[in-house]
């Protein structure tokens, strides 16, 4: 019987990667900026007659411009709460359903790669 990885997995387990597409950049303070470039067919007639910016620069808020560099394909969602709760404390509570919601986000926009398991 073959079964269904995805239902299976734990979503802590999964390891998040930034795209190698993605630039982005960190201020003095360490908060991060991803410039995404706007591609495609309906960006350019936007940019044309809408004046839409060729690249949208957005901007994380604290935790997640710690989350980002953390998004290496090797460690797990569930490796990144501990790290979280050192430097935010309470802040970052409930840390792991912070850190999903994040990276439901930033799958949603496509912003990030998912490595596979190291078991798999």
């Amino acid at each position: 019987m073959k079964r269904n990885r995805k239902s299976d997995e734990n979503y802590l387990d999964r390891r998040p990667a930034r795209p190698a597409w993605i630039m982005w950049s960190a201020d003095e303070q360490g908060l991060v900026t991803l410039d995404i470039e706007n591609k495609g067919l309906m960006n350019r007639i936007a940019q044309k007659l809408l004046k839409k910016p060729k690249i949208s620069h957005i901007h994380l808020d604290e935790i997640g411009s710690f989350v980002w560099p953390m998004m290496d394909g090797k460690r797990t969602i569930g490796d990144m709460g501990a790290p979280l709760e050192e430097r935010f404390g309470d802040q970052a509570k409930p840390t792991y359903e912070r850190l999903a919601q994040f990276f439901h986000i930033l799958e949603s926009y496509g912003f990030v790669e998912w490595n596979p398991s190291e078991d798999v």
